[in-house]
């Protein structure tokens, strides 16, 4: 089910009036609720995937069971790796299988051995990636003595398959979210108001600007050989903020909706094209990916406390192990290296922390140095994207090729006015709300502060959805 689908809009008042005013008695039928809700929101798009998320929900419940009773480490371990294969696996096999084949056949084939393989036509199941890495957090941390294994299978049920960040994330770590759906849950106005306020952020961001953006992102780069330098990267900056705004978009969308059954869900981006250097970027952009990547595996590797081969092999690994999370294809693995490259210089020059606080933080403005900073680092980052949405390496690099030739100086092919000025505005509004936690937020001191405007901006936002919303398209991570 869509977020951005009439079958969502009616599946969401009703959940909410059943919540509130049929289950509220209870945290344990709050919690049923949920999980049926859940599965039916995800059983929507193909009921015969509920059964993997019904498995993985019942293994590491089981794991965690058993870490519970076990003191031995040995043991413990064994368990801690059952989890970890099983979960893996499945994950390994429904992304990754045909990959591994073809490129498998493929290195044989280059020293002149033939190799019979037949490919699957293996559906990839919606969010397997996010839940996945959701569930693996409870079973780790129970491991690793952070976290007390529940007992309570419906909480923990929950918590794998709560429908606001199922398929896209927040990716929510079990010491946050798992103790949430123990506790009652009180209807609180003000968090329910913020919550609309950001679903209807995240909904002009995904209607309006990634579905405008992706549609002329879609004709440039399919078409890329008849398109001049200066169209190329248009074409690369309409997909620099389609990903964007429908990744972040969805992200709002989740953490609004959650506020309305009183659950609190992680921040998953910071305004990341505002960045002053790569490493402000990865702290802003998927922010709860990044941070499992690092507490899950850079730090175990060592992290950047060994010595100058280490912190440059740990970058690798973690940047290279990020590209492939987002799928079976090279270019995935060139886009999370190249960003690697990016990133190396300030680790090594101790410069990677340099910028921690909001850009022009409490400026109208930023410096002129900001400005520079900000430009370099956006225009990196729109040339690494390139990678991401190429069909492959070849389609890459004569897209590169293609911008940087003399036909970047001639006026682009396709400028549409409309979406580039509505693209304008949606820039000037996130400036001004860098220090908030999305867009719409009125905490605080800002234009949003008065009620009228306030109202008027809801308005014109609605309007602005009905009037220019492109066509209705699923969110760009479903396929990751």
């Amino acid at each position: 089910m869509l977020f951005n689908s009439i079958d969502f809009a009616v599946f969401l008042p009703i959940v909410f009036i059943l919540y509130w005013f049929i289950f509220c008695k209870s945290i344990k039928a709050q919690n049923f609720l949920i999980v049926v809700a859940s599965y039916f929101f995800y059983g929507w798009w193909d009921w015969k995937f509920l059964s993997l998320i019904a498995f993985s929900t019942l293994i590491d419940y089981s794991i965690g069971v058993g870490l519970s009773k076990e003191n031995r480490p040995s043991k413990r371990k064994i368990l801690l790796w059952i989890s970890i294969i099983v979960n893996l696996g499945f994950l390994g096999f429904f992304k990754y299988y045909n990959f591994f084949l073809d490129n498998f056949i493929s290195a044989f084939s280059f020293f002149g051995y033939s190799i019979n393989g037949s490919s699957l036509n293996i559906i990839l199941p919606v969010g397997i990636s996010f839940y996945t890495f959701q569930t693996l957090s409870y079973t780790i941390d129970v491991y690793r003595k952070q976290l007390k294994p529940t007992k309570d299978f419906i909480a923990f049920s929950a918590f794998v398959c709560f429908f606001p960040q199922l398929v896209a994330g927040p990716i929510e770590r079990a010491t946050h979210l798992l103790p949430q759906f123990y506790k009652k849950r009180k209807f609180k106005y003000s968090l329910a108001v913020d919550g609309m306020r950001q679903i209807l952020w995240g909904l002009f961001k995904k209607i309006v600007i990634a579905d405008n953006c992706a549609e002329y992102a879609n004709q440039i780069f399919n078409n890329s050989n008849e398109f001049s330098g200066s169209s190329l990267l248009l074409g690369a900056i309409f997909f620099t903020f389609q990903i964007y705004c429908d990744f972040s978009g969805y992200s709002d969308i989740a953490i609004g909706t959650s506020r309305l059954f009183g659950f609190d869900l992680m921040k998953n981006f910071a305004f990341p094209y505002f960045s002053r250097d790569i490493a402000e970027f990865w702290r802003s952009w998927h922010i709860s990916l990044s941070t499992w990547f690092r507490d899950y595996l850079y730090i175990p590797l060592g992290g950047s406390r060994g010595g100058t081969w280490m912190k440059i092999r740990n970058t690798f690994i973690i940047f290279l192990v990020s590209g492939f999370w987002h799928g079976a294809n090279w270019t995935f693995i060139i886009w999370g290296g190249l960003n690697a490259l990016y990133f190396l210089p300030l680790l090594l020059s101790g410069k990677n922390r340099q910028n921690l606080g909001v850009t022009a933080e409490g400026k109208i403005l930023p410096s002129i140095k900001e400005i520079f900073q900000i430009g370099s680092t956006f225009i990196l980052t729109v040339l690494a994207w390139v990678f991401f949405r190429a069909e492959n390496i070849s389609h890459a690099l004569n897209y590169l090729k293609g911008i940087f030739d003399m036909s970047f100086f001639s006026k682009p092919q396709i400028f549409p006015t409309t979406i580039l000025s509505l693209l304008t505005i949606f820039i000037f509004i996130e400036w001004l709300q860098r220090e908030k936690n999305h867009g719409l937020e009125i905490y605080g001191n800002g234009l949003l502060k008065n009620r009228y405007i306030r109202w008027i901006a809801y308005i014109c936002i609605i309007i602005v959805i009905f009037s220019f919303g492109g066509s209705q398209q699923e969110f760009i991570y479903f396929q990751f």
